[in-house]
């Protein structure tokens, strides 16, 4: 039986969400071959929770990272920082510990929304026109405004979840906009507005093959699935989505893509904007996306005719092989 240290939490605003995924991938994993530790980071303390909760983090006792040792593998379902950026990852590579996502130098690129589109550039996928602010920058707006046009996406260039996301359709609102994203990263990203509908796949990896989930399309209720969207019920989500074959298979063949070009493991997602013309256009890599009950992902993977507990076996066997 695996020892399974299944960690949550983090520092960011995504804390919360990142308690619920892991309390739902605690009931997923099967008992019969796995015996879980869930552990809560939280403000740089570790705590052991209260395995018998199942929405909430309640900590048991407090918890030594040296101990992350007895484990056979790290679970990670940290959403943002230190889980999603290669901050623990780093952490647990130089214990030689096998953990469940990316390495902590692909955690780290795919995270930062700026660093990972420069570094698909040369691949020919189509990217939003952007404008990039690190903290402490003078922001022009009108020379943005001429550059990208209205309305535009402010967001923070690593954070998740919408938090911090602004649709900006008039140019006043643009200051507000970059000071409520540079309250949750010290860099922020204006993007073009892509006019489409929104589409996301998660792909993970067998064998060395790269297995992709059905493509979701995303309606929301809202102006953009900002966080009301995702996570309190004002969005559609509809998978497989209703599109061609064509139009599913250029999503599946740049999901491959963005996932051999930067090496990545586990289970990952991609967000896209697909115009009218059948264009589809990068917005970002998930490297540890929501798996929440009624996350995008464990519906992609129901869809698809497996369960959560069958890829979380896959993605545990190819953590141990690494």
């Amino acid at each position: 039986m695996k020892k399974i240290a299944l960690i949550y939490g983090g520092d960011s605003s995504e804390w919360g969400i990142s308690v619920l995924s892991g309390k739902y991938v605690a009931t997923c994993l099967d008992p019969a071959r796995y015996e879980v530790t869930e552990l809560l980071f939280r403000d740089g303390n570790w705590s052991v929770c209260d395995p018998s909760v199942p929405d909430v983090a309640v900590p048991v006792r407090p918890f030594i990272p040296s101990n992350l040792k007895q484990y056979d593998v790290a679970l990670i379902m940290i959403h943002g920082t230190p889980g999603e950026n290669g901050i623990l990852q780093a952490e647990l590579e130089k214990h030689g510990i096998p953990f469940t996502t990316c390495s902590s130098s692909v955690s780290a690129l795919t995270f930062d929304k700026h660093a990972c589109k420069k570094a698909l550039q040369g691949l020919g996928i189509p990217l939003a026109p952007e404008v990039f602010l690190h903290r402490g920058e003078p922001l022009n707006s009108e020379a943005v405004v001429e550059k990208l046009g209205l309305p535009v996406f402010v967001k923070p260039n690593d954070g998740g979840s919408s938090f911090g996301v602004t649709k900006v359709k008039r140019i006043e609102d643009l200051a507000p906009a970059v000071a409520a994203a540079f309250s949750e990263s010290d860099d922020v990203l204006i993007e073009s507005h892509i006019p489409g509908r929104e589409m996301t796949e998660g792909v993970f990896n067998r064998g060395g093959l790269i297995v992709p989930l059905p493509v979701t399309e995303i309606i929301s209720h809202n102006e953009y699935f900002d966080y009301e969207a995702k996570y309190l019920g004002k969005s559609d989500e509809v998978c497989p989505a209703q599109i061609t074959e064509e139009q599913a298979h250029t999503i599946r063949e740049q999901t491959r893509r963005i996932y051999q070009h930067f090496g990545c493991r586990g289970l990952i997602r991609c967000d896209y904007i697909m115009t009218e013309s059948g264009k589809v256009y990068f917005l970002e890599i998930n490297p540890v996306p929501g798996m929440t009950k009624m996350s995008l992902v464990p519906a992609q993977i129901r869809a698809a005719g497996m369960s959560v507990g069958e890829v979380l076996d896959v993605i545990i066997d190819e953590a141990l092989a690494v």
